[in-house]
């Protein structure tokens, strides 16, 4: 399954933006206001969850400066992974887009487009406000 998030406008030059990104402790800015618990669990890894949802924990597995920050599921069940692809536009502007990739059973891919989806728009809607 894979799927992507809108492009967003970030009033920020990549370098910043993907500093912002670089530390997960900021996701949880970033995160649906249904979020029920966020936990950074050491300096490249959160654990968060969403009402209704299983946790899930997150660690970041491949950054690559000022470009994209790739981070993958440590440890549970399923395996995969949110990508941010950061572009520089000017000096003081960038441009994000977030993409999901993994590897479901049909039944469970079903079940989880939807709010993968949502999650994957809040995330980019909110990301301008707080970078």
């Amino acid at each position: 399954m894979k799927l992507e998030s809108k492009k967003t406008i970030i009033p920020k030059s990549a370098e910043e933006t993907y500093h912002f990104l670089s530390d997960v402790k900021n996701f949880e800015k970033l995160m649906p206001e249904n979020i029920s618990k966020f936990e950074v669990l050491g300096e490249d890894k959160f654990l968060f969850a969403l009402k209704g949802m299983p946790e899930i924990v997150l660690k970041k597995k491949e950054a690559i400066p000022y470009n994209k920050i790739i981070l993958g599921a440590a440890g549970g069940k399923l395996d995969f992974s949110l990508t941010a692809i950061i572009l520089e536009i000017t000096g003081d502007s960038s441009e994000v887009q977030l993409k999901f990739e993994g590897e479901f059973n049909a039944m469970m891919g079903m079940m989880i487009k939807s709010p993968i989806n949502k999650f994957l728009e809040t995330l980019a809607t909110n990301l301008p406000k707080e970078v």
